[in-house]
C-alpha cells in the first residue's frame, strides 16, 4: 500500500504539470503482485476523479461545442467499452506479453505531445470535416479503455486532425472525451468483480493529494524535463519487462 500511494501521489504531480501518470501507477501495481490486467482496469478505476476535475476546470471552454460533443461523446463511450470488454477478454499471459509495447507506445505519445500542441497552435482555421470527428475519436477510445496511458495525447490528435478550432477548445473537448471514455471503461470493469478496491482507494486518495501538489508546484518544475522524465522511466520500465520475458 505504501508503494502502491507512492506512485500515486507521484502520478498526481506528474499528471498535474505533464501528463503520462499512468506509466507511474501501472508498473507499480503490477511490482506489488496485481496481474496485468487486474492492475490496468484498477488503475482505470483509480484515476475516474481525475478526469472529472480536469474536465470542470476546463467546462467554460466547452461553451459553443455541444454539437461537437453529441458528435463524438457516444462514440468515446462506445469505444471505452469496446477497449474494456477487450481487456477483460485477454488472458493474463498475453497482455503481459503486450505490456512493454503498450508502454513504448504510450511513452511515444507522450512524447509527441509538445510538437503537436505546436503544429495545433500553428495550423490555419480553415473547414474539416467535424461529421467524421467521431470515427478517429471511437477508435482512441478503444486504446483508452484497453489500457490508457497516452490516451489524452492520442484523443487530441484525433480531434485535431477533424476539427479547426483554438488549441484551448479542442484541449477542452479532449478533456471530455477522455473522461466518457473513463468512465464508460470503468462502469464495464465495475461488474467484472476484479477490481482491487483497497488499492483503488489508496490510490484515489494519493493521487488527489499528489495533484493539488502539483498544482502549487507547476511553475517552478518545466513540464518538459518532467515529461521527459517520465518517458525515461517507461522504456526502463518496458525494457525490465522485456528482459523478464
Amino acid at each position: 500500500m505504501a508503494l502502491v500511494g507512492g506512485a500515486a501521489f507521484a502520478a498526481g504531480i506528474v499528471n498535474a504539470i505533464a501528463g503520462g501518470g499512468s506509466l507511474i501507477t501501472f508498473p507499480a501495481l503490477v511490482a506489488v503482485g496485481l496481474s496485468p490486467v487486474t492492475a490496468s482496469l484498477t488503475n482505470t478505476v483509480a484515476l475516474c476523479p481525475g478526469y472529472l476535475g480536469a474536465t470542470l476546470a476546463q467546462r467554460r471552454d466547452l461553451v459553443g461545442q455541444r454539437g461537437r460533443m453529441v458528435r463524438v461523446l457516444p462514440g468515446a463511450a462506445l469505444g471505452g467499452v469496446a477497449g474494456a470488454v477487450l481487456l477483460l477478454h485477454t488472458e493474463d499471459r498475453a497482455f503481459d506479453f503486450a505490456v512493454p509495447f503498450l508502454i513504448l507506445f504510450a511513452a511515444a505519445l507522450l512524447a509527441v505531445q509538445d510538437p503537436l500542441r505546436r503544429w495545433l497552435l500553428a495550423r490555419t482555421t480553415s473547414g474539416r470535416a467535424e461529421r467524421w470527428a467521431a470515427l478517429p475519436v471511437a477508435a482512441a477510445a478503444v486504446y483508452g479503455g484497453y489500457f490508457g496511458a497516452g490516451m489524452g495525447v492520442m484523443v487530441l490528435a484525433a480531434l485535431a486532425a477533424v476539427l479547426a478550432d483554438s488549441l484551448t477548445r479542442v484541449n477542452a473537448l479532449k478533456q471530455s472525451v477522455s473522461l466518457v471514455t473513463n468512465v464508460a471503461a470503468a462502469v464495464v470493469f465495475l461488474g467484472s468483480g476484479r477490481v482491487d478496491w483497497p488499492v483503488a482507494g489508496v490510490m484515489f486518495a494519493c493521487s488527489l493529494a499528489g495533484g493539488a501538489v502539483g498544482g502549487m508546484i507547476a511553475s517552478k518544475i518545466p513540464a518538459r524535463v518532467l515529461r521527459w522524465t517520465v518517458i525515461t522511466l517507461a522504456v526502463v520500465v518496458a525494457t525490465v519487462y522485456f528482459l523478464r520475458s
